[in-house]
């Protein structure tokens, strides 16, 4: 069974467990909290940064000792580094106070209580630690959360989602170079269109990715921007002059990335806008990639009796009644990924445009909502590439086939002979079933030698040279 030990706070006493490095706040909001899910640890662990970076600040503004801002700093040191010992110490509900208080307070907590157990005191005494006095000097909930969802972001962002999205263009370009020569019918409408080469198709989606990346990059520098110092209201009561710059530089030092401290803290405190943005870029990439999967379900559809121009590798058996049957598995999971992506940017927009005067009261939810596209994003990207994208082949004699079927290549005669007549060429052969050249011949608007000097698919996928 479990044991409990009795703690104190405003509101009286409350039974923690009793190998908790969490205390008296953090279960209070376990109890008053029971929705949904915990917060992604992709906000938990920059919260720990800031915990460390604010005991250094304030050692140096000589308002912490050394021996206590050197016990926060270990003690935060011990979770970043051995998060599977502690991975249980924050299950605080997304669900919980607009702010995020109760999160700041379950931070504040076990770091606290870590840092008094290195001092060699018990938990939940905070004998020579107290999680306000002390791990939370010089902090608000309404500065520190805000900042800690920056930070994750560009943390998520640069270790998680670029790499991911970069895979996924090595592999498309990798595509385009391979199917740079075949020249396949290009669609319009669904509808058949003038030729184009199957490279030239790739090129597009390697150039679609290649600019979410430039824009989502974009975006991750008005993320590196922190509100840390603004406290309460953005006015920064209780800090010292130089704080913020000290805790940027700290967190700077932390991450090996390059934070700012923002040019407004009252605006960043009251409003989303940036991780608005950034969830904008998000989704615009998400649609890139539903595009993209949606392209090469319909290129490989069939095999026999779709288009089938792709063969899609097979990952595993397609159907539990249908023996050899090879689904598009990848593409589907991009699809819901998408549409989960939708819904969290709507989450987030929603979030953004609702806060009063001076603090946002959706974060713990935006927080939640951000972390997992960016999480859902980086790794669907890295599964399509490498289970759909690499294993991608061209079904080169059903893509010629098609290609001579085609009767868009009608195009190519109105240089030539007019829309009028190009028009009549193309209508007669759809009619009578019978080919292009066959239907020209008939009306007398071309013989079979002039048709075969006009009619060249490898002159019709660029500009004509002079």
């Amino acid at each position: 069974m479990t044991k409990f030990r009795t703690e104190k706070d405003s509101l009286g006493t409350i039974k923690v467990p009793a190998k908790a490095y969490y205390g008296a706040q953090t279960q209070r909001a376990v109890e008053n909290f029971e929705i949904g899910w915990a917060m992604d640890l992709n906000l938990i662990f920059p919260y720990i940064i800031i915990k460390k970076a604010a005991a250094i600040s304030n050692h140096a503004q000589k308002r912490l000792s050394k021996k206590l801002s050197n016990a926060i700093v270990k003690a935060c040191d011990d979770i970043l580094e051995n998060p599977e010992d502690f991975i249980d110490q924050f299950p605080v509900s997304v669900f919980q106070s607009g702010s995020g208080t109760q999160t700041n307070m379950n931070v504040n907590e076990v770091v606290a209580n870590k840092a008094n157990e290195l001092l060699g005191g018990k938990l939940g005494e905070y004998k020579f630690i107290h999680p306000n006095d002390h791990v939370n000097m010089s902090q608000s909930t309404n500065d520190t959360f805000p900042s800690a969802i920056l930070i994750g972001c560009v943390l998520n962002v640069e270790d998680n989602l670029l790499p991911s999205l970069e895979i996924l263009k090595i592999e498309l370009s990798k595509k385009e170079k391979e199917f740079k020569s075949i020249i396949k019918v290009g669609r319009t409408h669904l509808q058949d269109a003038t030729p184009i080469t199957l490279g030239q198709e790739f090129s597009g989606y390697v150039s679609m990715i290649n600019n979410d990346i430039k824009r989502i990059q974009n975006t991750l520098k008005e993320c590196a921007q922190l509100p840390i110092g603004g406290t309460a209201v953005g006015t920064g009561i209780n800090t010292i002059a130089g704080y913020d710059k000290l805790m940027v530089n700290t967190i700077s030092s932390e991450t090996g990335l390059s934070f700012k401290v923002c040019s407004n803290k009252f605006e960043l405190l009251s409003s989303q806008n940036v991780l608005s943005d950034l969830s904008a870029q998000i989704k615009i990439c998400s649609g890139s990639l539903n595009k993209i999967a949606n392209d090469i379900k319909w290129l490989s559809s069939g095999p026999m009796t779709g288009i089938g121009e792709l063969k899609l590798p097979s990952n595993e058996p397609g159907s539990s009644i249908m023996p050899g049957k090879v689904n598009p598995t990848q593409c589907e999971a991009v699809n819901m990924v998408h549409a989960q992506i939708l819904g969290n940017d709507m989450t987030i927009g929603f979030s953004g445009s609702s806060g009063n005067f001076e603090l946002n009261t959706y974060r713990p939810v935006v927080a939640s909502a951000i972390h997992e596209s960016i999480s859902l994003l980086s790794e669907v990207s890295q599964s399509f590439a490498l289970h759909a994208i690499k294993g991608l082949s061209a079904n080169k004699k059903k893509i010629k086939e098609n290609l001579n079927k085609s009767l868009m290549l009608v195009t190519a005669l109105v240089p030539e002979i007019g829309y009028e007549k190009s028009t009549e060429i193309a209508k007669k052969a759809l009619k009578e079933n019978i080919s292009l050249k066959e239907s020209a011949k008939k009306l007398n608007y071309l013989s079979e030698k002039e048709f075969d000097k006009i009619i060249k698919p490898e002159l019709m996928v660029s500009p004509k040279k002079v």
